[in-house]
Order: structure tokens, then C-alpha cells, then sequence
């Protein structure tokens, strides 16, 4: 895609600090980094969505996550790491572009868990439950 920032560094047209390259992924520094080390692993296609990246292509894009998660905190002597993907403009995407951050954390920073992204948690009942339940089980 022309105008995808993440597709320009794929092709070389802008630099990117690359630390992991395969044939279907591409793994770089965050630009603007949350934390040392924060690392984006984008499939080298261009997908918006997570649905969107073909089985073998997204198997790839989470073996290199699962390879560099180690490499990355120890890159910077982190003592956690939060893993997570903004699936689209309502989750806060803001580069149309399936990317997979990895942010290393440390003692003390000051930053959340994946549980504060979503605001107020529902409360939800048994029936409502059982409902999403059976339409994500089918």
C-alpha cells in the first residue's frame, strides 16, 4: 500500500532499526517507543486487520513475537514484557497495518496492564455469557 508508513519500511523506502527479518515478517524498533526496546512485528504483506493475514503468514508473525520477546528484554534488562495488537481504529490502531507490539517493562515504570486498556469492565450475566459463549464456540 502506497501510503502505509509500516509497508514503506517493508520495502526499504524509509529506515527502520530492523532486528528480525523472515519471509513472510518484519521486526523493528518503535520509533516512538513507550519503553527501551519497544519492538513492532508487522506481517511484510499488507493486512489492516488480524483476520485479514493469510494462516501461514500469521503463524510466522507469532513465532518471530515468541522468538524476540526473550531477546528484546534482555536487550534492555527488562523485567516483564507486554504483548498486544490494536485491532482496528476502536481498539486504537492508528497505522493500518497489522503490527504486534512488544514493550518491555520495568519495576516501577508507571505503566498498566492489558486490563486498563479497556476502560470499565461490563457486568455481564450468566445468560449473557452463555450467549458469547456459543456464538464465538459456534
Amino acid at each position: 500500500m502506497s501510503d502505509c508508513i509500516f509497508c514503506a519500511i517493508v520495502d526499504g523506502d524509509i529506515p527502520g532499526r530492523i532486528v528480525h527479518e523472515t519471509e513472510h515478517t518484519l521486526a523493528f524498533l518503535d520509533a516512538n517507543p513507550l519503553a527501551p526496546g519497544h519492538t513492532l512485528v508487522v506481517p511484510k504483506a499488507h493486512h489492516a486487520r488480524l483476520d485479514e493475514v493469510p494462516a501461514d503468514a500469521a503463524a510466522d508473525l507469532f513465532a518471530a513475537v515468541h522468538g524476540l520477546l526473550p531477546r528484546v528484554e534482555a536487550a534492555v534488562d527488562a523485567d516483564a514484557t507486554n504483548v498486544g495488537i490494536n485491532d482496528g481504529p476502536a481498539a486504537g490502531q492508528e497505522v493500518d497495518h497489522v503490527h504486534v507490539h512488544i514493550v518491555p517493562r520495568f519495576e516501577g515504570d508507571g505503566g498498566s496492564p492489558i486490563h486498563a486498556v479497556a476502560g470499565e469492565r461490563p457486568d455481564l450475566s450468566d445468560e449473557e455469557l452463555a450467549d458469547i459463549e456459543a456464538a464465538i464456540s459456534g
